[in-house]
């Protein structure tokens, strides 16, 4: 009998970071069980579709790198046939813009693009040559601290302050870089430059013939992805409509009590992986440890609204011949940002017809994603028809709303997660997990379920 033949893992949440973890774990020779409180897998990956309209409520695409030792999306996807069905973005979605000066300008895609575009002023360009020169510093630094310090403020401004407004809806000024973009924090620790470092990468992918990251998604939308991994788990292993009450830790042993349309029952398992929430995982941890419990519980998230809408090609100006454009808070425009999604995947829109999504809300205009529907259309409409020389009313309009839809790895973040485990190291078998913090993205979920796994 080999070491996991027998030993069952409890799942409680049944996201993208449950799912992969049970998934990864099944391939391991688990038995998992998959407890989800909602009536469908998936948490915020969500897609609809009406009236020949593509709309995902959640995450749009997600980032893959095939062949990297990172890939465990790809892994995944190898491993339950998913790769079968995976969407490639169009070559046009490697075209980003920027909004400024009231235009849509693209963002230069190479460093002979970057000396001549109108996005940036040449004093920014010039600012940029002092960056290999710059010393590190010890001490913790906000995302903002960082980029100013290291590129400048207008480099801030006009580009990563937009894009982290794009991926968190954030504020630079209160996310941690080393918690919030690790990979770039990296960079500055093992190069002692970001552009020594993208450059030395670059040379060495190159050297080993290591393909660009992807943009994907799937024929059934970004739910395909949850809903292809549930489908090959073992029949009966994800269960949908049982929120966990409380737990038990005795003897080794977790019981995991539930509560559903059948009344209460109890799961029992050898090992417990809570993917849930950080609000609904202090709720259950908080018996355990009080202190572990308000850490998490005071993660901050900010809400924001999805807006899809659909027009004719013929009344949208611009060529939309691109990933999307992000609006900087410098701008006054209160959409934080626009994906062409028609322009990124087919299927997306009717024929003739085009699909935009937009966003609104976030860190920096909260009260926005709280606004009346038709207000939230009103100004979203007025915003695009400026910005992409819209003309007339969309044909389609649809709203999605997040309440605490992504959480903020604010400054010290890292070492406040460190002080949970330690918290709840007399836990034996006790998991964390979820996207407050594993990463945010897709990816990340996933490349987090696979390294539990392999722990485990």
């Amino acid at each position: 009998m080999t070491s996991t033949e027998g030993r069952r893992v409890i799942i409680v949440g049944g996201g993208i970071s449950g799912l992969s973890a049970a998934w990864f774990l099944h391939d391991r020779g688990y038995d998992v069980r998959v407890i989800e409180a909602s009536e469908r897998v998936g948490g915020v990956i969500s897609t609809s579709l009406r009236n020949d309209f593509m709309v995902e409520r959640g995450p749009n695409t997600t980032l893959q790198k095939p062949g990297r030792p990172e890939d465990a999306l790809g892994r995944l996807m190898d491993g339950t046939g998913l790769a079968r069905r995976v969407i490639e973005a169009a070559p046009a979605g490697q075209k980003r813009f920027i909004l400024r000066d009231g235009r849509v300008l693209a963002l230069p895609g190479s460093p002979s693009a970057f000396v001549t575009s109108p996005a940036f002023t040449w004093p920014a360009k010039l600012r940029l040559l002092k960056e290999p020169f710059i010393s590190r510093v010890a001490h913790e630094e906000s995302i903002a601290q960082f980029v100013e310090r290291r590129l400048g403020r207008e480099f801030l401004d006009y580009a990563v302050d937009p894009f982290i407004s794009g991926v968190y809806a954030g504020d630079t000024r209160a996310l941690s870089v080393r918690a919030a973009v690790p990979r770039i924090f990296e960079l500055e620790q093992q190069y002692g430059s970001l552009i020594r470092g993208a450059v030395a990468l670059g040379k060495a992918a190159k050297s080993a013939g290591m393909p660009a990251g992807r943009q994907i998604s799937y024929d059934r939308g970004m739910s395909g992805l949850p809903q292809g991994i549930a489908e090959k788990l073992p029949h009966g292993s994800v269960s949908t409509g049982l929120r966990a009450q409380s737990l038990e830790h005795i003897d080794g042993i977790w019981n995991v009590h539930l509560d559903g349309d059948g009344g209460e029952t109890v799961e029992t398992g050898d090992a417990l992986i809570l993917a849930l929430p950080a609000d609904e995982t202090a709720r259950l941890i908080k018996p355990l440890s009080a202190e572990a419990a308000q850490i998490v519980g005071e993660i901050p998230y900010v809400s924001i609204s999805s807006i899809g809408l659909g027009y004719a090609r013929d009344q949208v100006g611009h060529s939309l011949d691109g990933f999307g454009f992000l609006a900087p808070r410098l701008e006054g425009m209160r959409t934080l940002g626009v994906l062409f999604s028609s322009t990124l995947f087919d299927g997306r829109a009717p024929q003739g017809h085009v699909l935009l999504t937009a966003f609104i809300g976030g860190a920096h205009d909260a009260p926005a994603a709280d606004l009346p529907t038709d207000m939230i259309f009103e100004l979203v409409e007025a915003d695009l028809a400026v910005a992409l020389n819209i003309k007339g009313p969309p044909a389609y309009r649809r709203i999605s709303r997040y309440a605490r839809a992504i959480p903020q790895y604010s400054l010290g973040h890292l070492d406040r997660m460190d002080e949970v485990d330690r918290r709840l190291e007399p836990f034996a078998g006790l998991y964390l997990r979820g996207n407050w913090r594993d990463g945010i993205s897709v990816a990340d979920c996933v490349r987090a379920g696979e390294k539990l796994a392999n722990r485990i």
